[in-house]
């Protein structure tokens, strides 16, 4: 057997062999990186692989001009059919443009020039969807808002290593100092002001919506002005009194974000001071320990919840792992490590639903909002759904001929 544990059994059977159990692992292969691509094809074009693809796909590479445009034909002997017995996919070819200006982009996709865009940019948002995050109704007969949960969670991340000199002497390693935080901002408010509700307010745990292992029974933290000021007296602060500015360390992309709670938080006694610090600089001092209080977020790698609680097992301690909290519990790492042995989902997810909810009971992490897919499509193009990984599934697309269409 191959050191790697790949072994392909004929030419339509490839076998794994794992050194322990890992039962994330389907989730996993799920991924477009995770794709069994044929060797002689690695061997022959080496490097060049990536400009003559050869796979199984729905679609066939046939130009591509880097930064400029790339052009997929329908494969005729694709192996899926729909209910009716089609073979997919359904268009006969995509064309793929490389616009870099926003503002561009979306101009060409009114004048009917492209089909698709992702997302909302700031100098379109306005036009495009009201303060509510609905589509603008001028463009209802025109073009279609396409949304659905969207796995990355944004939160607030706490270093409680009290193991560390620079951890002991602050009160964020007080858990009632961060429950207080935590009751402390409206989510709900956060969203609409300043994300348009492009999201859902994170009223549960790590675990995003849209995620397997996903529930809204778990109850998480919301707005209670009232506990979040008893909490802060139960820290031995009442009414703030005595607690020193606490420094929140962000991005300049969530500046937004982190003054409303620095606002907000004010209101019931806690100070916070915003540390702008630039990206690259800040994913080395979080992941060395440097960040006591810091905005963060996870964008699944992978379609199982595993990955986010991955965030918390003292076996991932950064900076050789994810763990930028230091977050240990033995209850939550025998879960966890009973979790990755257990092949039934039921049972999974529950393990999965306890070591969330001991997550938020010592809340190293306080989630803030669940993501949210967005797309925009013409009103003739059908079949585009969204997945809360946000691949883009072209297969069961349809364009619809419309005669009298204008966007």
């Amino acid at each position: 057997m191959p050191n790697n544990g790949c072994v392909a059994v004929n030419d339509s059977t490839f076998e794994l062999h794992l050194k322990k159990p890992f039962q994330p692992l389907l989730g996993l292969l799920s991924m477009p990186y995770a794709y069994v691509v044929p060797h002689e094809a690695i061997e022959y074009f080496g490097n060049d692989f990536r400009k003559n693809p050869v796979g199984t796909g729905p679609f066939i590479l046939k130009y591509w001009r880097e930064g400029e445009g790339l052009v997929m034909r329908r494969n005729s002997n694709y192996f899926e059919f729909d209910h009716k017995g089609v073979r997919l996919p359904y268009l006969e070819a995509i064309s793929i443009s490389f616009i870099i200006d926003k503002q561009s982009e979306f101009l060409a996709f009114l004048l009917g020039n492209i089909d698709f865009i992702s997302g909302v940019h700031s100098s379109s948002k306005d036009e495009l969807i009201t303060r509510a995050g609905a589509l603008n109704p001028k463009y209802r007969e025109s073009i279609k808002m396409i949304t659905g949960p969207y796995l990355n969670t944004e939160y607030l991340g706490f270093l409680i290593d009290t193991s560390l000199q620079h951890v002991s002497n602050s009160p964020i390693g007080n858990p009632y100092v961060r429950k207080a935080i935590a009751y402390g901002f409206d989510r709900d408010r956060m969203m609409l002001y300043l994300r348009s509700n492009l999201g859902y307010p994170a009223h549960s745990g790590l675990i995003p919506k849209g995620m397997p292992g996903f529930t809204d029974s778990l109850k998480g933290y919301s707005y209670n002005p009232d506990l979040a000021k008893f909490m802060l007296a139960q820290a031995g602060y009442p009414n703030g009194k005595g607690l020193d500015p606490i420094s929140l360390s962000t991005t300049e992309d969530y500046v937004d974000i982190c003054e409303f709670l620095q606002h907000q938080l004010s209101e019931i006694g806690i100070p916070i001071s915003i540390e702008v610090i630039p990206g690259a600089a800040y994913r080395e001092m979080m992941s060395s320990s440097k960040l006591l209080f810091f905005r963060g977020s996870w964008v699944a790698d992978y379609a199982d919840a595993e990955n986010y609680l991955a965030l918390l097992y003292s076996g991932n301690f950064s900076p050789s792992g994810p763990n930028y909290t230091h977050f240990s519990n033995d209850k939550f790492d025998r879960l966890y490590r009973k979790s990755l042995l257990q092949s039934d989902d039921s049972l999974r997810y529950s393990y999965y639903l306890k070591m969330d909810s001991l997550a938020l009971d010592y809340s190293p992490i306080i989630p803030m909002y669940y993501d949210k897919v967005v797309r925009f499509v013409g009103s003739d193009v059908e079949g585009m759904n969204p997945n809360p990984m946000n691949l883009l599934m072209l297969k069961r697309v349809k364009k619809i001929k419309n005669d009298t269409y204008s966007r």
